[in-house]
C-alpha cells in the first residue's frame, strides 16, 4: 500500500505504518489532554501510550489472521496499520472454506485472548476501582491512570472481536459467513450473498453513526459498503479468470526494444504509443524489461543518454502461455510482481502487467454477464396457467 513505511518484520511478514496513522495518536493526545486540564502534556501522553497500546492489539489482530493464513500455505505479503484499523495483505483467498473460517476467526480470537489475560492479571485491579470510586464510570475512565489504561484496553479488545464479528465484509464476520455458505453453494455465489449481507448492514452502522453523530462510525459504514462491493466482483471476476489463459491476453503488436536501442528511443515509444512496458530482445531471446516508471529513475539518475540495457530488470517473472489468468494473478500477487513475461515453451511471446489482467477481468466478467442475461433472455417463459389438453 503507497503512502507506508516499514516498522519491522514478523515471519517475513512486513508491519507498515500509513501515513495517516499519525492522525489517531493526534487525536488520542489532543483528548486525553482535555481530560487533564491541570497537565495537558500528561494527558496527552497517556493518550497517545493508550492508541499505541491499542493498535499493538490491533497488530496482534491481523497476525492471527497472517500466521494461520502462512500455515495454511498462503503468503502474507504485508500488514499495515491505518487510522481505522489495520490491513493483512493476504494474497489470495484460501481454497477450502474450513479454511477461510479459520483464517477469519483467528483475529478475534487473539482479542478475546488479550482481554481474557488482562482480567485474569489484574482482575481483581480492575474490580477494585470500580468499587472504590464515588463517582460515575464515565468519570473514573476519563482520568489517566495504570488501572484505567487496563480497564480501557480490556474493554477495546472486547469491542474490537465483537465489532469484527459483525457478518460484512471485509470484516472477519462476512468472511466467516461467506465460508459457512461456501459449504453449500459456490464461492461466488456465498460471496455475493454474504456482500449482499454486509451492505446491508453497513447501511445499518451509517444510519446509527448519523443519528449519533459518530464521523468514524461513518466512515466505517462507507469502508465496509464499498469493501462488500469490492469482494463480490472480485469473486466474480476470480470464476471467469479460472477458465481463460494468459495466452489469451498479451499484446501481439507490442512495440520491443534491442539491446542497443537507447532510452531516448523508449521515451519515443512512450509518447506516441502509450504501451507503459517494453521487452529488451537479443537473438530472439527476451533478456530484460523496461517500464515507464524505470525511464523515469534514469531521466533523474543519469546526464546522457543510457543504453537500455543499463537501466532495463534482468530478474523477470516468467509463465507458459497455457496458465489460467486466476494462477497467473495469484502468483504475481503473492511475489509482489507487476509484470510477466508469457511464453509457449522456449519462446517469447509477449507481457503482460497487472493493469492488463485487471482490464482483462473486468472486461470478461462484463461479458460473462452480458452472456448470462441473454441465456436467461432465450429461455422459454412458462404460462401462469395450466395447460389444457383435449
Amino acid at each position: 500500500m503507497g503512502w507506508s513505511f516499514r516498522i519491522t518484520s514478523i515471519s517475513g511478514i512486513d508491519i507498515k505504518i500509513h501515513a495517516t496513522f499519525f492522525l489517531i495518536l493526534i487525536l488520542g493526545a489532543v483528548q486525553w489532554a482535555g481530560h487533564v486540564p491541570e497537565n495537558p502534556l500528561y494527558g496527552a501522553l497517556f493518550g497517545i501510550s493508550l492508541m499505541l497500546l491499542l493498535f499493538t492489539c490491533v497488530t496482534l489482530h491481523e497476525l492471527g489472521h497472517s500466521l494461520v493464513a502462512q500455515h495454511f500455505g498462503i503468503p502474507v505479503r504485508e500488514i499495515v496499520l491505518t487510522p481505522l484499523g489495520g490491513i493483512a495483505m493476504i494474497t489470495r483467498n484460501p481454497d477450502k472454506p474450513l479454511h477461510e473460517l479459520i483464517i477469519a476467526i483467528a483475529g478475534p480470537s487473539v482479542n478475546v485472548l488479550i482481554a481474557l489475560l488482562l482480567f485474569l492479571i489484574t482482575g481483581a485491579t480492575m474490580q477494585a476501582t470500580l468499587l472504590d470510586a464515588r463517582g460515575s464510570i464515565g468519570e473514573i475512565l476519563s482520568r489517566p491512570s495504570f488501572e484505567v489504561m487496563i480497564l480501557w484496553l480490556f474493554a477495546a479488545n472486547i469491542s474490537l472481536a465483537v465489532f469484527n464479528m459483525i457478518p460484512a465484509f471485509p470484516l472477519d464476520g462476512g468472511r466467516v459467513l461467506r465460508a459457512f455458505l461456501a459449504m453449500f453453494m459456490s464461492f461466488s455465489t456465498a460471496t455475493a450473498v454474504a456482500a449482499t449481507i454486509g451492505q446491508f448492514a453497513a447501511i445499518g452502522l451509517g444510519i446509527l453513526g448519523i443519528l449519533n453523530g459518530n464521523f468514524i462510525l461513518i466512515l466505517i459504514a462507507v469502508f465496509v459498503f464499498f469493501g462488500a462491493e469490492r469482494e463480490t466482483v472480485q469473486a466474480s471476476s476470480q470464476a471467469v479468470l479460472r477458465r481463460r489463459r494468459i495466452g489469451d491476453t498479451y499484446n501481439r503488436y507490442a512495440l520491443s526494444l534491442n539491446v542497443n536501442d537507447r532510452v531516448s528511443r523508449v521515451i519515443d515509444y512512450l509518447l506516441t504509443s502509450y504501451q507503459p512496458d517494453f521487452a529488451v530482445i537479443e537473438n530472439n531471446q527476451l533478456v530484460g524489461t523496461v517500464t515507464r516508471r524505470d525511464v523515469f529513475n534514469a531521466l533523474a539518475t543519469y546526464s546522457h543518454d543510457p543504453q537500455v540495457t543499463e537501466v532495463m530488470r534482468r530478474d523477470f517473472l516468467t509463465v507458459q502461455a497455457d496458465r489460467p489468468l486466476g494462477e497467473v494473478y495469484a502468483l504475481m500477487t503473492e511475489r509482489g510482481e507487476r509484470l510477466v513475461a508469457v511464453f509457449n515453451g522456449t519462446d517469447y511471446l509477449g507481457l503482460v502487467s497487472l493493469e492488463d489482467l485487471n482490464e482483462a477481468m473486468a472486461i470478461l466478467a462484463f461479458l460473462e454477464k452480458q452472456h448470462t442475461q441473454q441465456q436467461t433472455q432465450k429461455e422459454p417463459k412458462s404460462s401462469p396457467l395450466p395447460s389444457m389438453q383435449s
